[in-house]
């Protein structure tokens, strides 16, 4: 990180003019073990934050422009506007996710007496499912609580912060999860979390002989014009039937048996559908965890493996060429589990592999998945690291 701090120092100074005063702060992308659509439906959710996210080089100014530049989008050269003109605009861009948690930390009456100039680089794919939105959220919060000394701003703030700015400023109405996994990342931990209570617990990764692989299908997925949207509403729809006929709050009260009792109730089959895999997702979480807690790494793979194909079917918040993906990893010995990965429509999966077939891993599902859908995926054996931190 050290090699990062001064490349963004460096990269600071050419578009800024020098790099007196600047400071470098991170905050994390994330990878789902298991618990897709389930946060926003009041269940359990088991991420944990990655070593590779965003980076920011910032700088405090003395009036209220704000000036954004990202080495990833270098074409949209520097973005300037101001504190007093926060309103969403069509051609944001990139810079929607910081003006939004700007915004929202000034609507809960937060001071930000000053604009800043702030450089972005971030190391998570763009589109990869892997929370590059949640990671530049977080990371806002943490300079703007850093920068103007907000020190009641707590990491849990800036989880819920970055979710109501995503919500509210850019129109995605995604659930707690990834905001959470980012603020509140540790290193070899992943987060047991209730969605409906924010209750959580740090259960610790030990995998013996055995590593997390993210495979990237490269096949772009942007929440904000999918299908996820509707996938919430088609929850929202199933959870008003059942209400009438449960005493429940959110499809997470449920078990599969009270579920499977009281289905019919659930007029379209779609929104039963979703509304079951919601439900039995959110058992097979908990299961997953305590089988974890077991050392039993074997049963944690075939949970998630069930959690793709309810993903797939049920959900429909696949696309098939994640399916090659996760399909081709099912066939390999040494694999012990595999997944989509993230809001889906697209983006990544995650695997378990055992250590000796790691390179039979990326060797057979590379030549597969180009056979299959002409395509080219990337592969990153990640490491588990910890929340926003300035460098």
């Amino acid at each position: 990180m050290e090699d990062i701090k001064v490349q963004m120092l460096e990269e600071f100074k050419k578009i800024f003019g020098d790099s007196d005063n600047v400071r470098v702060f991170f905050a994390p992308g994330r990878v789902n073990l298991i618990g897709e659509h389930t946060d926003y439906n009041g269940g359990h959710v088991f991420p944990c934050a990655l070593t590779i996210g965003t980076y920011a080089a910032v700088r405090r100014r003395d009036d209220r422009e704000l000036n954004f530049y990202s080495l990833n989008f270098p074409d949209k050269g520097v973005v300037r506007t101001s504190l007093d003109d926060m309103r969403p605009k069509e051609d944001d861009s990139w810079t929607a996710y910081p003006k939004g948690v700007i915004w929202a930390m000034q609507g809960r009456g937060m001071d930000i007496p000053a604009g800043l100039d702030m450089l972005i680089y971030g190391t998570i794919p763009a589109g990869s499912g892997l929370s590059s939105s949640a990671s530049l959220e977080v990371l806002t919060g943490e300079v703007l609580r850093s920068l103007y000394g907000l020190k009641d701003v707590s990491n849990i703030d800036l989880a819920l912060i970055g979710q109501y700015s995503e919500n509210n400023y850019n129109g995605m109405n995604c659930g707690i999860m990834d905001q959470f996994a980012s603020a509140m990342g540790k290193k070899d931990n992943a987060i047991f979390l209730d969605t409906s209570t924010l209750e959580y617990e740090y259960a610790p990764i030990a995998l013996k002989d055995a590593c997390i692989i993210v495979t990237n299908s490269n096949v772009k997925h942007s929440l904000v014009g999918s299908d996820y949207n509707t996938r919430r509403a088609e929850c929202e729809e199933a959870l008003s039937e059942l209400k009438k006929v449960v005493d429940i709050k959110s499809l997470g009260d449920l078990d599969e048996d009270t579920f499977e009792a009281n289905k019919n109730v659930i007029t379209k089959d779609n929104c039963r559908a979703r509304a079951k895999h919601a439900v039995y997702e959110n058992r097979r979480t908990i299961k997953a965890v305590e089988a974890l807690k077991k050392g039993d790494v074997i049963s944690f793979g075939k949970l998630m493996n069930e959690a793709h194909t309810s993903m797939s079917v049920d959900y429909a918040a696949s696309c098939p060429e994640v399916d090659v993906l996760v399909e081709t990893a099912w066939k390999i010995d040494g694999v012990i589990g595999s997944r989509i990965t993230g809001g889906g429509f697209g983006g990544c999966s995650v695997s378990i592999v055992r250590n000796d077939s790691v390179e039979t891993f990326k060797e057979r599902v590379a030549a597969r998945y180009k056979e299959k859908t002409g395509l080219t995926a990337d592969f990153y054996v990640v490491s588990i690291g910890d929340g926003p931190r300035e460098l």
